[in-house]
């Protein structure tokens, strides 16, 4: 096989993706990436999967990233087609996402020059850097190699998230011989030893009350077994962040889970004597909008310096990668007696009941829902949750994630986007049975890529939860002003728009006929929808702070 000697700047592209180990592209081909498209049909090794919408793409590529740890990758069209994506890629950035946006611009003498080239927006660059981590714009062609493992380089460089490429239209065609495309060399980093303070290690050993809380980071980093190991050493309670549901197994008997918010797991926190945070943001919908007390002897493992004191107050901060960290800390703790008490971990275990038990009481028959899908899912089965009241009352909370990337949520609140990111995870993890726990407002934001799901053979799970309207909006504009306005929907037969869209569907209308649904739906191996009936199943009353409520009426 002969060398190649020259590329085009697509081509070159194309290279450093390979070179990345990316094997799937999402998007939209446009007159504005074709040579793009080209230069990846012919290299081969790499899935190209179409979607309906620049949203959807961008949601199916950070879903495919966050189930696999792989970099995320999606192509869209330059000025309105990548504002398409950018409320997405808010998404991607609110989740901490490695993942390369390319999307075309205007040819290079035309950008910035108010000329209205087609597809132009006014500042591109400006319009994206708002929307992710960073963007970058290519100047020169003969950069393109360092250019695309610096942008590879950003995306995957802690705090990750979205980077955006911008690649004008007459750059991508042009030819470069390979002697002059500007390369960077890259250093190995070696694992080293880190040097712990011995204070930490005695902190934690002298500790009677321990609790540890794990986020996303533990994730990222591959430290589930570090952290299990460290869990069976020291006994502690331990509560996740949502997007760390599945750090180690939610059946362990002192995973207390994604249930920081609750009265039993605020006593614990009062009355423990060390928190151990790992890897964790602190988001304000998981500590009562930063109110939850924490103990004043707090070690905060982050990998990014900034974390320090940026959400809760810490006493000692490591900074470094979660798995070594942790990994150093089990050594440490090896000529070291650690005496769990035992009274304390009946403690623990009570609360984990409690707080289960406390949200049964509370949503009626869906918890014989989640117990449905926990009876008949495999335990390996990745659940999405849209933002929907479901989602985020009891889906992301009983049913129980035993493995890491087998759990993913909208991070930054934005509707719609479960359908797409659900078809992103099947396809990273075609192996796993993959569920999505939508509503049917935010369902019809991106529906349309119910075809794509089809196209692209991706068996996915539906469970469409239908009240008619933005139940949670409804709710809300009910308590504070004592009306509703533009929160009831006109839907479409949903089962039948299903069928159109080769999914096979059925609705249900009470708790046996669901478990019969499910059935259908895992056995078939099909894309599948089960519309349930929220009107004739139940509807779940809502509860929230008097004080959030008034918030929204005139002061």
């Amino acid at each position: 096989m002969s060398h190649q000697t020259e590329f085009t700047v697509a081509e070159a592209i194309v290279r450093e993706l390979v070179n990345a180990e990316v094997d799937v592209v999402y998007g939209i081909v446009s007159i504005h990436n074709m040579p793009i498209y080209d230069a990846i049909l012919r290299e081969e090794s790499i899935r190209i999967v179409t979607s309906r919408g620049e949203s959807g793409a961008v949601n199916m590529a950070d879903a495919y990233a966050r189930a696999t740890g792989k970099l995320g990758v999606v192509i869209t069209s330059t000025g309105a087609g990548a504002g398409n994506g950018a409320g997405s890629l808010t998404e991607t950035w609110n989740s901490g996402t490695p993942l390369l946006h390319i999307t075309g611009e205007a040819d290079s003498n035309y950008i910035g020059t108010d000329q209205r080239y087609i597809h132009e927006a006014k500042d591109q660059l400006k319009m994206m850097d708002g929307a992710g981590k960073t963007a970058y714009l290519l100047k020169r062609p003969k950069q393109t190699t360092s250019f695309m493992r610096k942008a590879i380089e950003e995306a995957c460089t802690v705090p990750k998230g979205p980077v955006t490429i911008s690649i004008p239209t007459n750059f991508q065609a042009q030819i470069i011989p390979e002697n002059e495309l500007i390369e960077v060399e890259t250093m190995e980093l070696t694992e080293g030893k880190i040097s712990l303070p011995t204070a930490v290690i005695d902190k934690i050993v002298a500790a009677k009350r321990p609790i540890i809380w794990a986020g996303n980071g533990v994730i990222e980093s591959g430290a589930s077994k570090e952290l299990l190991t460290l869990v069976d050493t020291i006994q502690p309670a331990v509560i996740t962040s949502e997007a760390g549901k599945g750090v180690i197994p939610e059946s362990h008997p002192l995973c207390i889970g994604n249930f920081a918010a609750t009265p039993q797991v605020e006593h614990l926190l009062k009355e423990s004597d060390l928190l151990i945070s790992v890897g964790v943001r602190f988001r304000g919908s998981e500590t009562n909008d930063w109110t939850l007390p924490t103990p004043e002897n707090h070690i905060n493992i982050d990998l990014n310096p900034e974390a320090f004191n940026r959400n809760v107050d810490t006493q000692t901060l490591l900074v470094g990668d979660a798995k070594i960290v942790v990994k150093e800390i089990n050594r440490a703790l090896e000529t070291k007696k650690v005496s769990p008490q035992s009274a304390y971990q009946d403690e623990v275990k009570a609360a984990r009941k409690a707080v289960r038990d406390d949200l049964r009481s509370q949503i009626g028959p869906y918890g014989e829902v989640a117990d449905v899908m926990s009876e008949q899912l495999p335990e390996d089965t990745i659940l999405l949750t849209d933002v929907t009241i479901p989602g985020y009352t009891w889906g992301n909370k009983l049913f129980d994630i035993n493995e890491p990337r087998n759990y993913l949520h909208m991070t930054g609140g934005g509707i719609g986007q479960g359908l797409p990111m659900a078809i992103g995870a099947k396809i990273g993890q075609p192996d796993k049975p993959v569920v999505l726990i939508a509503g049917d407002g935010g369902f019809m934001v991106n529906a349309g890529e119910m075809i794509t799901a089809a196209q692209e053979d991706t068996p996915i799970i539906v469970l469409l939860f239908d009240d008619g309207g933005y139940g949670i909006l409804r709710y809300y504009q009910e308590a504070a002003y004592g009306r509703r306005a533009a929160v009831d929907l006109t839907n479409p037969d949903f089962v039948m728009m299903a069928k159109s869209m080769g999914f096979e569907s059925e609705r249900v209308t009470s708790v046996e006929a669901f478990k019969e649904g499910l059935a259908n739906a895992i056995a078939s191996n099909k894309p599948y929808m089960v519309v349930v009936d929220v009107n004739e199943v139940g509807v779940l009353e809502y509860e929230d702070s008097d004080e959030y409520i008034a918030s929204f009426r005139p002061n």
